[in-house]
C-alpha cells in the first residue's frame, strides 16, 4: 500500500490522469445508472441493498478498478524494468531527471565520460561538448582515410549516457584483432562513422546514433571544423619547438607552454552554444589539461558563450598529474594554464580533490593545492577520488559535489 501511494506524490504525471479516468468511469456509470432507471420503470424494482450495502459494492468496485490499472500497467512496463525495480521507483526516477538542472559538460578522452556517468543519475537535460581534436588510433585513422571528424571521444560519450551502459560499453569499447583493414579499431567508432554516412553528416549521425542507443542527453561537437591541435613546447635554450597533432604533442619532449588550433577561427556547433547560453551549470573537466580540455575553449565563439552565460561555471581539476602534459602541476597550475589560454575567471569555481590515499601508477603524482586558489576564484574540495583506480575520479562522487555546489553555491561567486 505505502508503494502504490508513492503514485499520488507531487510531480509522478499521474493523479491527472487518474482523475481523467474517474471522469470517464463516472460518466459510464452514470450512463449505465439511466439505462438501469429506465428499465427499472418498466419493470418491479429490485429490493434496495442499502447503505451500507451500497458503500460494499462502491469499494469492492474501486477495489477491482485499482487492481486492473496495476496489473495492465506491470504487463505493459515489465519488459521494460530491471531486475528488483519497481514501477512506481522507475517513473519517480523519470521525471526527477526530466526536470532536473541543465548541465553542459565540456572535455574529452576518458574524464567527460566519467562526469557524464554520474550526471545522469541527477538529470537528463545534459550536453556533452567533445573536442574534434583528437587524431590517434582508430579516431585517427577513421579521420585520415574517411575525412570524417574522430569519433573517438563521442563514443566514449554515448556509452556512459546509454539506458543500458553494462551492454552498451562493452559493446562499443570492442576492438578488432588484427593488423589491416579494421584490426583495431573500436566497433563504437566505425558504428558512428557508418552512421554518419547513413545520415549524411556527422552531426546526423551522432544524433540518430544517441536514438539507437537511447542515451540520457546529447552529445555535439565543438566545432565541426577540421582543426588540428598546435603546440609550443619548451626547447633547448629559450627557443620553442613547434609540433603539430594531439598525439604527437603529448610525445614530444619539452614541456608545453601553449596549445593553438589550425586555423585558429574555426566557428563553434550551434548547438553548443545554445546549449551553453542556456545552462544551470557548465563543468569543465575533468580530462587532459592541453589536449582535452583547452582544445574546446579554443574555439573562440563557445569561450565567449561561457562567459555569456549565467550558468555556475565550475572546473574540475585531476585529481592526478598526466606525464607529458601536466607533470609536477599543482591545482593553480592548471587553473592558471586555463586562463592563460583564455581570460581569467571563465571558471570562478575550482573543484578539486581532497583525498589522497591509494596508490598511483608510478609516473604518477597527486594533483597538490598546497598554493592558494586566490583572486576571484572559489576553491571547493571533495574527496572525489575512485578507491580502485585513485588517479580517477569517481563518477558518483562527482556528480553529487556538482549538485551540491549547484545548490549551495552564492550568487556573487557565479557572476565573479
Amino acid at each position: 500500500m505505502r508503494e502504490q501511494l508513492r503514485w499520488l506524490v507531487p510531480g509522478m504525471g499521474v493523479k491527472r490522469w487518474m482523475l481523467l479516468m474517474l471522469l470517464g468511469t463516472t460518466l459510464v456509470g452514470l450512463a449505465a445508472a439511466y439505462g438501469l432507471l429506465q428499465l427499472l420503470r418498466e419493470t418491479p424494482a429490485p429490493a434496495s441493498p442499502g447503505l451500507l450495502g451500497s458503500l460494499a459494492i462502491g469499494a469492492g468496485g474501486l477495489a477491482l478498478t485499482l487492481l486492473a490499472i496495476a496489473r495492465m500497467n506491470r504487463a505493459v512496463l515489465e519488459p521494460f524494468l530491471r531486475p528488483g525495480q519497481s514501477i512506481v521507483e522507475v517513473v519517480g526516477q523519470h521525471r526527477r531527471r526530466e526536470r532536473g538542472p541543465k548541465v553542459v559538460a565540456i572535455g574529452g578522452g576518458t574524464g567527460l565520460a566519467t562526469l557524464l556517468r554520474g550526471l545522469k543519475a541527477h538529470t537528463h537535460n545534459l550536453t556533452a561538448i567533445v573536442t574534434v581534436a583528437d587524431d590517434g588510433g582508430s579516431s585517427g585513422r577513421l579521420r585520415e582515410t574517411l575525412g570524417v571528424l574522430p569519433p573517438g571521444d563521442f563514443r566514449n560519450c554515448i556509452a556512459a549516457l546509454a539506458d543500458d551502459e553494462a551492454l552498451t560499453t562493452q559493446l562499443f569499447q570492442y576492438r578488432f584483432g588484427g593488423a589491416a583493414d579494421v584490426g583495431g579499431h573500436a566497433f563504437g567508432n566505425l558504428f558512428i562513422t557508418a552512421m554518419a554516412e547513413v545520415a549524411g553528416s556527422f552531426e546526423s549521425g551522432l544524433l540518430e546514433s544517441s536514438k539507437v542507443l537511447n542515451i540520457r542527453g546529447r552529445v555535439v561537437p565543438s566545432t565541426l571544423s577540421d582543426v588540428t591541435l598546435m603546440g609550443e613546447l619548451a626547447g633547448e635554450g629559450t627557443g620553442l619547438n613547434v609540433v603539430a597533432g594531439e598525439s604527437a604533442i603529448t610525445n614530444a619532449p619539452g614541456a608545453i607552454r601553449r596549445v593553438y588550433l589550425r586555423p585558429e577561427d574555426a566557428p563553434a556547433y550551434p548547438g553548443a552554444i545554445r546549449a551553453l547560453l542556456d545552462a544551470d551549470l557548465i563543468v569543465l573537466g575533468p580530462g587532459s589539461l592541453y589536449t582535452s580540455l583547452l582544445p574546446n575553449l579554443l574555439v573562440s565563439d563557445l569561450a565567449a558563450a561561457i562567459r555569456a552565460s549565467a550558468a555556475l561555471r565550475v572546473y574540475v581539476c585531476n585529481t592526478a598529474t598526466q606525464p607529458g602534459e601536466t607533470a609536477g602541476y599543482s591545482v593553480l597550475d592548471h587553473v592558471q594554464a586555463i586562463e592563460r589560454h583564455t581570460e581569467p575567471g571563465l571558471f570562478p569555481v575550482v573543484l578539486a580533490n581532497t583525498a589522497q590515499r591509494g596508490t598511483l601508477l608510478p609516473t604518477l603524482t597527486w594533483v597538490s593545492a598546497d598554493a592558494p586558489v586566490n583572486g576571484a576564484r572559489h576553491l571547493a574540495g571533495a574527496d572525489l577520488i575512485d578507491d580502485e583506480h585513485p588517479w580517477r575520479h569517481d563518477s558518483h562522487k562527482l556528480a553529487l559535489a556538482l549538485m551540491s555546489l549547484l545548490d549551495t553555491t552564492q550568487p556573487a561567486i557565479r557572476r565573479s
